[in-house]
């Protein structure tokens, strides 16, 4: 891999499908190795300019708006290494639905939804591999690694534009299956606290309930109580990173399997009945079909792994 190279003045004018996505965004995909901090000082300074003109790093495109990125030393990435046949015929197996503007996937638990932070190769370089035809396939949100469950994939912008304006207007359903430990209170329906992301002095970065972060609202349902555990079902009102997991610690019920936010001794509990990962699981999306307006509803089933746990229990 070389070190780097150096990409000259762009000017590059807004086509009709990449119009409506922020600023930002767009230089974190057109300038693709270079750092976030970077990309947000070429913004805060001024060095990137819209018609002529400084930006925040919220704005958000026209059609016919014309991008000026300077000059940027742009670090040579290694290829994603190709998927192997048994990541394959996984991901193949595990698509529950899919029309010409998008698909749903059954994610399994382990499997990243993306390159990074060590990982080469996650769910949207695989399906770019295996699907090469398709250019501009996109995550609409994303899972934890450990998370399984339903993960909706955009094959072109114009419908990722549209999935994720559902999601901002909060008219897209995600429900969710956890095993958390303890009986949960009936009388808590909801938790509604907001959340921010931080940084400890070993490099881990961590969310807590903080007054100064982010809206973060959760809804439960208590699905089944067990005699050291309550299996509920969680419905995001937004998407936080570590939401479902940090809520439901808040409430002193953490999730089983959580080595981040969970409690060792029900963790060792859970892990002697048989559960070697974290208990989450996307279930169910409902969302309007861009091209149709149809209303869409895709169920993921439970993992053998965590019904085996519900069975033993």
């Amino acid at each position: 891999m070389s070190d780097s190279s150096i990409k000259g003045v762009q000017l590059l004018t807004i086509s009709a499908d990449q119009s409506g996505q922020r600023i930002d965004n767009f230089l974190l995909a057109q300038l693709k190795g270079v750092p976030r901090s970077r990309v947000y000082r070429l913004l805060r300074k001024g060095e990137v300019r819209v018609n002529k003109g400084r930006i925040r790093p919220q704005y958000r495109l026209l059609e016919d708006d014309v991008v000026r990125i300077p000059p940027v030393r742009l670090a040579e990435r290694e290829e994603p290494p190709a998927p192997g046949r048994s990541l394959r015929d996984l991901l193949e197996a595990n698509i529950l639905y899919e029309e010409k503007g998008f698909m749903v996937l059954n994610k399994p638990s382990g499997v990243a939804v993306h390159g990074g932070s060590g990982i080469k190769l996650g769910v949207i370089e695989a399906l770019r591999v295996m699907r090469p035809k398709e250019l501009r396939l996109e995550l609409v949100h994303r899972l934890d690694r450990d998370t399984s469950g339903c993960l909706l994939i955009a094959r072109n912008r114009a419908p990722l534009r549209a999935l994720q304006e559902q999601m901002r207007e909060r008219s897209m359903v995600k429900r969710y299956m956890a095993l958390v430990s303890g009986s949960w209170a009936k009388g808590v329906s909801e938790i509604n606290a907001p959340l921010r992301k931080f940084t400890l002095q070993s490099g881990e970065r961590i969310v807590r309930a903080d007054k100064d972060g982010k809206r973060a609202l959760t809804r439960f349902r208590i699905v089944r109580q067990f005699s050291e555990a309550t299996l509920i079902e969680a419905e995001l009102e937004t998407g936080r990173t570590h939401q479902i997991r940090v809520h439901c610690q808040l409430a002193g019920h953490p999730l089983a399997g959580d080595s981040k936010y969970g409690d060792d001794d029900f963790n060792k509990a859970m892990k002697a009945s048989g559960l070697n990962r974290l208990f989450l699981h996307a279930g169910e999306l409902q969302f309007c079909s861009p091209a149709s307006g149809k209303k869409i509803s895709v169920s993921a089933p439970l993992p053998d792994d965590l019904q085996l746990l519900l069975n033993r229990l």
